[in-house]
């Protein structure tokens, strides 16, 4: 059992722990493809404990009640991802971000607009030029103040830079804004560098009632796929319906 504590600058809501990161958190030290889910609010600046064994994580709050689980997930299916699309085409996707017009999380550690470079991860992603409705992409050089020792991107960074974006894949496709994050099955293939030029895609799975899915993914700007994550989203009012297909 290990105390700790997630800072404000940390957020997603300004008063709850960014989804992705929290994930990542929990994940960090588990071998492989993991899955992580996220029962409660995530607390900031207050003292939590986070128990880890090779089966899996645990964070819990001052009465114990249990914030946040995962476990070493090899048997999921994780998503495939559409090639990703060139630098050029990524930073043209990044100037359509839908959070460029409307305030979603200003102050978010991933997509908040607000938040300096250093300070949050600015991932701005965007409708991809020709492809489906939804299909997203932006660019992310990871800064140094998130990098470890060995220069490297920690975990619990890549997976707050994959989170946002599958929410904002279903934003783009259906223009509804509210959803929580519930739970992230990923893997990370390899960290990137501080200083590394990368590309976040995502795009919309499937979506069961109030539960939409998304696929996200990390490459290079050679296009090395550097992670991936499968995302299950929890609509907080119920989703418009689709138009039936002609």
């Amino acid at each position: 059992m290990a105390g700790i504590v997630i800072a404000q600058r940390f957020c997603g809501p300004p008063t709850s722990g960014n989804g992705g990161y929290c994930a990542g958190l929990l994940v960090r030290d588990l071998p492989g493809p993991a899955t992580a889910v996220l029962k409660a609010r995530i607390p900031l600046d207050i003292a939590l404990d986070l128990k880890t064994s090779p089966e899996g994580a645990v964070i819990s709050g001052p009465s114990g009640d249990v914030i946040g689980e995962a476990w070493p997930d090899l048997g999921f299916a994780l998503p495939e991802p559409p090639p990703p699309p060139s630098w050029e085409e990524a930073l043209a996707a990044e100037a359509r971000h839908i959070g460029i017009g409307q305030r979603f999380h200003p102050i978010c550690f991933s997509c908040g607009p607000e938040r300096g470079e250093g300070d949050g991860l600015r991932i701005f992603a965007g409708q991809v030029a020709g492809a489906d409705a939804g299909q997203l992409a932006c660019t992310w050089t990871p800064h140094a103040n998130f990098a470890e020792a060995d220069g490297l991107t920690p975990v619990e960074v890549i997976w707050a830079a994959l989170d946002c974006p599958g929410f904002f894949a279903w934003v783009v496709r259906e223009g509804r804004h509210g959803a929580l994050l519930g739970t992230m099955t990923g893997e990370v293939l390899r960290r990137p560098r501080a200083g590394e030029p990368c590309i976040v895609t995502a795009w919309p799975l499937e979506r069961s009632g109030r539960k939409e899915t998304a696929g996200v993914a990390l490459f290079s700007a050679e296009g090395e796929l550097l992670a991936r994550a499968h995302q299950v989203w929890i609509v907080m009012s119920a989703p418009p319906k689709l138009p039936s297909a002609a």
